[in-house]
């Protein structure tokens, strides 16, 4: 217990990137209703471009905007494959994902992985300074929940949500449903590369793999948020903020079962569980409500 209560910062502050990048999930998986599989791909993207940047002389901000800028773009890539060459958005991301691999692996100069150390860059999130990194977690969380309930309060952000909701309802109200869905996949995508960048500073390295089954940790950081904070928080702007708190909760919880003895190696597996077992809860819920409601009904009806 005191190994784990002596990680337990270490953890928050992962959690909080991972927060971010959950966030990202949310815009597409449940904002737009759309399953993208291109987040794992450019959460990789953001960080290769991050290591790029800062060796090439750029500060650290200016390094994070163009890995958020990267990352736009593959979501721009993963839209025009679903709007205009009419692929199912689940393959059209899972294409980008592919393509992103061979281009993350050239913008990291043909190796798969390259190395971002604190002592030698001016960095905002390093495992090295906790505290710091904790600090700018918080704000950047606070600054992008802000920003985008601000965006989806705009008519533009109204539309979005309205194709998510209801596409076909949307597109009868003259809504572009095809240019909100790019839109939508544009902007998730980049916060995602922005919360690669952010990690790639924290562990002090990037690697072409870095992403590879972010989506499954995304998705454990959403459902979490949700299923615990759900009946609590219904303003949009508190609804991401569960998301990033069930960010914090996953690598809180995935800390405490590797100092119990899981084996790393089992780490995706447990993941995996996680996430079904908490998107099976709400169905579970809804079975035994609709099984209430009967068994009420048969007894009134006696």
């Amino acid at each position: 217990m005191a190994s784990f209560l002596a990680a337990l910062p270490g953890a928050a502050a992962q959690g909080i990137i991972w927060g971010i990048m959950a966030i990202g999930v949310y815009i597409t998986f449940r904002v737009l209703d759309v399953a993208d599989l291109s987040v794992d791909g450019s959460m990789g993207t953001g960080g290769a471009i991050m290591v790029l940047c800062m060796s090439s002389g750029l500060n650290v901000w200016v390094s994070m905007l163009v890995a958020f800028c990267a990352g736009c773009i593959a979501g721009f890539a993963t839209g025009i494959f679903h709007t205009k060459f009419g692929i199912p958005a689940i393959l059209a991301g899972i294409l980008t994902q592919l393509s992103l691999y061979s281009i993350n692996l050239r913008i990291l100069g043909g190796k798969a992985n390259q190395p971002l150390s604190a002592r030698n860059y001016k960095i905002i999130f390093s495992l090295g300074s906790i505290p710091q990194s904790l600090l700018f977690g918080a704000l950047f969380v606070a600054v992008l929940i802000a920003l985008l309930y601000w965006f989806f309060g705009t008519e533009l952000g109204h539309g979005i949500r309205a194709t998510g909701n209801n596409e076909a309802m949307a597109r009868a109200n003259g809504i572009n449903t095809d240019r909100n869905k790019v839109i939508g996949l544009v902007l998730s995508n980049g916060i995602v590369a922005l919360s690669g960048a952010a990690l790639t500073q924290f562990q002090g390295f990037a690697d072409v793999n870095m992403g590879r089954g972010a989506i499954v940790i995304g998705l454990a950081a959403v459902i979490i948020g949700e299923v615990i904070f759900g009946k609590i928080f219904k303003n949009f702007a508190l609804r991401l903020l569960a998301v990033a708190i069930g960010g914090i909760l996953y690598y809180v919880v995935i800390t405490l079962v590797l100092r119990l003895g899981l084996n790393a190696n089992d780490l995706k597996l447990f993941t995996a569980l996680v996430v079904a077992i908490f998107l099976g809860v709400p169905y579970w819920k809804n079975k035994v409500a609709a099984k209430r409601v009967k068994n009420t009904g048969g007894a009134a009806n006696a």
